[in-house]
């Protein structure tokens, strides 16, 4: 086993502060690697978003269309 020290000296607690500054740096770097994927994932969501509105639009434009045409052979045919 280690023999526990009772004191930290000035140049051990200063090499301690130094890993954990680093430790921390590295963490950061990581974080903002996540948050540039993130906003490329939100980029492409709202993409789809826009698409499947586009797609909507046209779905309900064909029904009406569709329901006018009906519409008329109805009073057409009377």
């Amino acid at each position: 086993m280690t023999a526990v020290r009772d004191r930290w000296t000035d140049e051990r607690l200063d090499d301690l502060n130094k890993k954990v500054d680093d430790g921390f740096e590295r963490l950061d770097r990581r974080f903002e690697q996540v948050d540039q994927r993130f906003m490329h994932v939100e980029a492409r969501l709202d993409q789809i978003q826009h698409t499947m509105q586009q797609g909507f639009i046209a779905l309900f434009a064909g029904y009406m269309a569709g329901f006018g045409v009906l519409g008329g052979l109805i009073i057409g045919l009377n």
